[in-house]
């Protein structure tokens, strides 16, 4: 297919490549934008088009994602989640568990994706957007924002012990990067606490070297805030098992710039031009 329509006219937008309209349209990226395609998921004046390549005039053609139909003006959309409990971060899932593609308006706006992830016990702040190049900026190693967590852990840690999460600790993986923690008391910790889906009980240790003392402060609780300035998997879990403090429940309510307020769990909102424009220029990014 080499063109659906021919541009006429100096003041007529040349006729584009399809990938590409629906990238500038928000759909998703132009990597996204080719699979869908290549999957049928796009039509053209109501005719399935796969073939990377295929030209559209803007100004002329219907393109429509999964019957929804998409135009340049639309633009691209961030949005953040409140993520409950018990929700895997993924579109779809093979194991047909709940995901968050049920949770956002996938519909409204093709080629939503989030970027990044919490697993499925973790709650609290997604964020969502049709703009590929965002969610690659926010997602590469050199462009990680910072991001904070309260975790519900077992025990009480010590100084030390968050000393040596200040400083950088080991894993599997390699040394990570110092983190921000502090240990919450008294009303900052009954506040925290209030965000968190609480398990009834204490999951056991991770790791057996910290095993036995798990088990020893397993009738213990405490509240620890914790801020990354990168992006591992199930770091802040692994980072507090690793000083033998299990995480019971955590929570993630800042995203760089980006708090997630009084939104209702479960519940996703638009971020506007300014959190947007803040989230592009949020330390981290270059």
């Amino acid at each position: 297919m080499s063109s659906v329509a021919e541009a006429g006219g100096q003041d007529r937008i040349v006729p584009m490549r399809l990938q590409k309209f629906l990238a500038r349209a928000g759909a998703a990226s132009r990597r996204g934008s080719e699979n869908l395609m290549t999957a049928g998921r796009v039509a053209v004046n109501g005719i399935v088009v796969t073939e990377l390549g295929s030209k559209v005039d803007p100004l002329v053609d219907e393109v429509a994602v999964d019957g929804v139909v998409v135009r340049l003006a639309d633009g691209p959309v961030t949005l953040m989640l409140h993520k409950p409990a018990g929700v895997v971060t993924t579109m779809s899932d093979p194991q047909e568990r709940p995901t968050v593609a049920g949770l956002v308006p996938v519909r409204q706006y093709p080629g939503l994706f989030p970027i990044g992830r919490l697993d499925r016990d973790t709650t609290g702040l997604l964020l969502f957007s049709t703009d590929g190049e965002l969610g690659h900026a926010l997602l590469r190693p050199s462009g990680h924002v910072t991001k904070f967590y309260t975790a519900l852990v077992a025990g009480v840690p010590t100084p030390g012990q968050l000393a040596h999460l200040r400083e950088g600790i080991e894993l599997d993986d390699g040394l990570t990067l110092p983190a921000e923690v502090e240990l919450l008391e008294g009303d900052r910790a009954q506040r925290a606490l209030a965000a968190l889906d609480v398990p009834p009980v204490v999951p056991p240790c991770a790791s057996r070297q910290y095993a036995r003392a798990c088990s020893a402060r397993a009738k213990e609780r405490s509240v620890v805030r914790i801020g990354l300035h990168e992006g591992r998997k199930r770091q802040v879990r692994r980072m507090l098992d690793a000083i033998g403090h299990p995480v019971l429940a955590l929570h993630r309510d800042t995203f760089g710039p980006l708090q997630l307020g009084d939104l209702p769990r479960g519940e996703w909102r638009q971020l506007d031009a300014g959190e947007v424009a803040a989230l592009g220029q949020a330390p981290g990014r270059s």
